[in-house]
């Protein structure tokens, strides 16, 4: 089941918010939980089984580790345990087959004969809630969290359904208090349906015309230059909007059941350098990254070429995170060198001497070429596409103009829309922490409806960042 989506707005979000608020305050978890795993069992009922089976490893040896006076002994050997039953299960469901593939293509190259190769399925958001496992017994261990009051709030946290398949991801102690006692108010409720709708109509509204844009010229044979560019910018606009967009409705229904969750963009294609840019693009991942691998592995205190091997690890990891292909393995690598490079310059680009805008502009390229590499099907096909952007492509390109239509008043419309907004500075988030005036309600109901009415009629409604 998808935010965006009949099943969700229609039924499921109006009879879990019905029954939520009608239960007593005792029994308010529970209740998140077992609409948590409806709502993640809806894909595949044994999906569920997998992630109750996490939740319990952690909380077993979260107890083990928290204990008190339990002693090193204990406590190591219980996060050593936890630590590789959550990456074991995440390294098999969502790298097993690539491992393979890539182990056969080298024993090609040799003569030998191809393993066989198990297909797996990949269960949806498994990356997220085993990392918010990981965040529990890891800060638990560090003497960053206290131990959870009981299995059912645990239980309540892993599987909490807003951020359950695509994030923020979240930390255990920053929602622990939230989770014994939560103020639930109406002006809290009014601005969580306000980030929700907002959020919604990033996605229905922006998202979903720009991926049609995207997939259709990614999917042509020979695209020409002005076809390859209007290409990567729709899908830099899709998955911004579709990100930020169920990030927005992440918080905003969180918001709707008392719970306050991170900001995870903050206008991130007005960053000045690659370094601002991950400040401001998916924070809770960029955090993540920096507070359970960078800093562990040494971050910058051991040296400056220390520092840059660390940035390229961890850039490489957060690629491989996103897929396992080589074409992330690619975007991380690029990534990676961008940000050791510019540490090398002292956290400042080559262009850091330039007027404001041209930084943007210039920072908003380089992440365009980065997106050739997170879409493209393989690293062959991205160096095509990037053939096709300086007009180095195969001949006999005629162009989208002419061959799919894409450049209708309707595109060229949304494409600038998006444009607009991506490089101007209020955010949803910020927006709505004002109180509900009579004006925005009376912006927001219209938006809603036509939401709705866009819902009802797109039948291309993906979200990307589930398969993560």
């Amino acid at each position: 089941m998808v935010f965006s989506s009949h099943v969700f707005v229609f039924y499921f979000l109006p009879v879990l918010l019905l029954v939520y608020y009608n239960l007593p305050y005792r029994a308010r978890n529970a209740f998140l939980t077992l609409m948590s795993y409806g709502f993640y069992a809806w894909w595949k009922p044994w999906f569920a089984s997998l992630m109750l089976a996490t939740t319990l490893v952690n909380y077993l040896c979260g107890q083990a580790i928290g204990a008190p006076g339990a002693s090193r002994a204990r406590r190591v050997p219980a996060l050593v345990i936890a630590c590789s039953a959550s990456l074991g299960l995440l390294g098999f469901f969502k790298y097993y087959t690539f491992s393979v593939e890539s182990l056969n293509s080298l024993l090609a190259l040799f003569g030998s004969g191809a393993l066989p190769v198990l297909r797996v399925t990949l269960p949806i958001g498994i990356s997220f809630f085993t990392f918010h496992g990981l965040t529990y017994t890891i800060d638990l261990y560090r003497g960053d969290a206290r131990p959870v009051r009981s299995f059912a709030d645990f239980a309540c946290f892993i599987s909490m359904f807003p951020q359950l398949v695509a994030g923020p991801i979240l930390r255990y102690h920053t929602v622990a208090d939230q989770l014994a006692c939560r103020e639930h108010t109406v002006s809290r409720f009014a601005s969580g349906v306000a980030l929700f709708i907002l959020g919604f109509a990033k996605k229905v509204l922006l998202a979903n015309p720009m991926g049609e844009v995207a997939d259709a010229v990614f999917g042509a044979a020979a695209p020409v230059a002005l076809d390859a560019w209007a290409g990567v910018l729709a899908y830099a606009f899709q998955i911004y909007f579709d990100f930020c967009g169920y990030s927005d409705m992440a918080v905003g229904l969180g918001r709707m059941v008392g719970f306050e969750f991170m900001k995870n963009f903050d206008a991130p294609y007005r960053a000045e350098n690659i370094t601002d840019l991950w400040r401001r693009w998916h924070i809770s991942l960029s955090t993540f990254l920096r507070d359970y691998l960078y800093i562990p592995l040494g971050g910058n205190r051991k040296g400056a070429r220390r520092t840059y091997v660390n940035l390229a690890i961890v850039m490489l990891l957060g690629g491989l995170w996103h897929g396992a292909q080589w074409t992330f393995v690619a975007w991380g690598a690029y990534h990676g060198a961008l940000l050791a490079y510019e540490r090398w310059r002292g956290k400042t680009s080559v262009y850091h001497k330039l007027p404001r805008p041209c930084r943007i502009a210039i920072t908003f390229v380089l992440m365009l070429f980065s997106w050739v590499l997170f879409r493209s099907e393989s690293i062959s096909a991205a160096g095509r596409y990037f053939a096709a952007m300086f007009g180095l492509g195969a001949a006999g390109g005629s162009g989208l103009l002419v061959g799919a239509e894409l450049y209708t008043p309707k595109h060229v419309l949304l494409m600038g829309l998006c444009a607009a907004l991506v490089f101007q500075p209020v955010q949803a988030f910020d927006w709505v922490q004002k109180p509900m005036s009579l004006r925005r309600v009376a912006l927001l109901l219209p938006l809603f409806a036509l939401c709705l009415a866009a819902m009802v009629t797109q039948a291309f409604n993906p979200f990307l960042y589930f398969q993560f």
